[in-house]
């Protein structure tokens, strides 16, 4: 049965979402987004992927930059919806947006809850060495991300995937998952099921803090903080390329299995061998250089040679 819905989202992993509702026959009666914001060398204002999607499908878009003003409530209650369906939107919602549509509103969210509630649980996933994890259909609720699980579907996380490659697995997840879990939500077949508190742990927003390489760590813990922040915002170490140190960031890895005795840090060969904080070491496979463009090891060796011994700080 077509319903009348609301979208709201923002990124590139909400896209793919949309699109299967609409190829489910749902009426789009608007599209939420994140307001335009400054972009590229110009800071010309640019709109989100799904506000330039829905343009494009000559889509209502409405861009508030809150939800909490009385007029933008009573404008969203005024839509009559039947649902509301939201993915990476960043806004908060306010119970009164949470209460307008008929049937409630259901949040994709990228992880399985109760672990990695919050803004960035397909990066934390990774780079707590996690082996899976996947989508839940959520109902909203006013906590962060607490709200009962419709539905849900999982996926392995390999030790070849960035955030990057997760992030598209899961987009694709989602697409799959949210017509089914939309139309049990109306004609009753699924319920949601309350979250239990075991196992919580909060994907707290990435800062600057997370992404410069311990090489103290384990390998397998710098492992998974490489892969975890490619490619953006990527995670860096520094390193004297002839001229002084430089910021080198890393945009993938893999663990050789070597062992090494030396110093933490220290190249234990000349093929990007680093040695970790607990003797075994982390090859490094992609790497970008300042104002360079991302480079394969080999590309990056071909012009920067460096030998068994050297230092990553």
């Amino acid at each position: 049965m077509p319903l009348r819905i609301a979208f709201m989202g923002s990124p590139g992993i909400a896209l793919g979402v949309l699109e299967a509702l609409i190829a489910a026959g749902h009426e789009i009666a608007c599209v939420y987004s994140q307001p335009p914001r400054p972009a590229g060398r110009g800071q010309k204002l640019t709109p989100t992927p799904v506000h330039a999607f829905a343009e494009a499908r000559g889509l209502e878009v409405r861009t508030p930059k809150s939800l909490k003003k009385p007029e933008e409530q009573e404008a969203f209650s005024a839509l009559k919806l039947d649902a509301a369906v939201v993915v990476a939107y960043g806004l908060i919602l306010p119970q009164a947006v949470l209460d307008a549509p008929r049937l409630g509103c259901l949040n994709m969210h990228a992880s399985i809850l109760p672990r990695w509630r919050g803004a960035a649980p397909i990066q934390r996933a990774i780079m707590a060495g996690d082996a899976e994890t996947g989508v839940d259909a959520m109902m909203m609720e006013a906590g962060l991300d607490t709200g009962p699980v419709l539905a849900s579907i999982r996926t392995p996380i390999t030790a070849q995937d960035t955030a990057g490659s997760l992030h598209d697995r899961l987009a694709g997840l989602a697409a799959e998952l949210a017509p089914c879990a939309l139309a049990g939500l109306a004609d009753g077949s699924l319920k949601p099921v309350p979250q239990t508190e075991v196992g919580m742990t909060y994907a707290a927003k990435l800062t600057s803090a997370d992404q410069r390489i311990d090489w103290m760590r384990p390998a397998a813990e710098v492992d998974c903080q490489i892969r975890g922040l490619s490619p953006a915002p990527g995670a860096w170490c520094e390193v004297d390329l002839g001229q002084g140190p430089v910021r080198l960031k890393v945009l993938f890895s893999e663990l050789t299995g070597d062992a090494s005795s030396a110093e933490p840090g220290t190249l234990a060969d000349s093929a990007l061998s680093v040695t970790c904080g607990d003797g075994r070491c982390v090859r490094l496979l992609r790497l970008q250089k300042p104002g360079g463009k991302p480079l394969d090891a080999r590309d990056f060796l071909a012009g920067t040679p460096v030998s068994a011994g050297q230092v990553f700080a």
